[in-house]
């Protein structure tokens, strides 16, 4: 009730939004104040307005009582088991066949339980976790703040750059050719360890790397390489869903492997997202027995989970 009144700050529209009578928020009210030893509220005829102790109580109230509600809702969803909706999300269509195996797999176990697939780019892959219109997402890591859970696919690291660009022509390169041209930058909604990863901003010898034009998706992105605007290390699987006649893969003999897997809001494990966080590794466990890579080509770049 007190943080409905913080959020209102309107005894009527409180009441109302409660089911409740004006007279009963102002008791109970009145019975905190009691309590904290002082008010919580500037109350006048006209206006409703939070106390500074009123403020700080509403500040570290707020996410306390959101805990308690996201535990509930957990209990209820594991006593009911998985059914319902939920909603899957994929950034980068190699890792579409993956997930689809999964869906799949998840169905067979769930038939109860609706999945929603849909896409989502680089620039709002957190918000739809933040958000609540993705329950899981299959994304690169390191994605930081997220539950993660077991790797599903990696994959060798190659270096994008110019179809004319010189180094166009080598067999491989090192991570320390990063240093010798600009490279193009994930856009500021990726978090700060994912572009230390993909992009550091030093060579392993310690020599500055500079720093290209900002894209806000991953075409985009390659786009800005193919005008000679910058190089990008990426996964080796751009070769094949992202084939241009204006680009190059260079193979970064140095670099460590690029991991993908699930990852979901830690508040919001519930039954649906482990059960589909299972069945997503066992999909990929009996894809690698059967000798596939989950993306229909030659058996590379998957691992089986653990």
């Amino acid at each position: 009730m007190f943080l409905a009144l913080a959020e209102e700050l309107h005894f009527g529209r409180t009441a109302e939004r409660l089911g409740l009578t004006t007279g009963r928020v102002s008791q109970v009210v009145r019975k905190l104040e009691r309590r904290v030893g002082g008010p919580l509220f500037e109350r006048t005829s006209r206006t409703v307005r939070l106390t500074a102790v009123g403020r700080q109580l509403a500040e570290e109230l707020g996410p306390a009582v959101a805990a308690v509600e996201q535990a509930l809702r957990r209990a209820v969803d594991a006593g009911r088991g998985v059914t319902g909706e939920l909603r899957v999300a994929f950034l980068g269509e190699f890792v579409g066949p993956v997930l689809l195996r999964a869906v799949s797999l998840f169905g067979e176990r769930h038939p109860e339980c609706r999945v929603d697939v849909r896409e989502v780019q680089l620039f709002n892959s957190r918000a739809s976790l933040e958000d609540g219109s993705v329950d899981v997402l299959i994304a690169s890591y390191p994605f930081e703040g997220m539950a993660n859970g077991p790797v599903l696919l990696r994959e060798r690291r190659v270096l994008a750059v110019p179809a004319r660009h010189p180094l166009a022509e080598m067999v491989e390169v090192s991570l320390e050719a990063l240093g010798d041209h600009p490279v193009v930058q994930y856009p500021a909604a990726t978090s700060v360890g994912f572009k230390r990863d993909r992009t550091p901003e030093f060579t392993p010898s310690g020599r500055p790397v500079p720093k290209g034009p900002v894209g806000s998706t991953f075409s985009e992105m390659l786009s800005l390489v193919a005008m000679g605007r910058g190089v990008l290390p990426v996964g080796e699987h751009a070769r094949r869903y992202y084939p241009r006649p204006d680009l190059a893969y260079v193979p970064l003999r140095d670099a460590p492997p690029i991991e993908r897997g699930p990852v979901w809001v830690e508040a919001n494990t519930t039954a649906r997202v482990r059960a589909f966080v299972q069945a997503a590794a066992d999909a990929v466990a009996a894809d690698a027995v059967a000798g596939g890579d989950g993306a229909g080509g030659r058996g590379e770049g998957l691992l089986p989970p653990g």
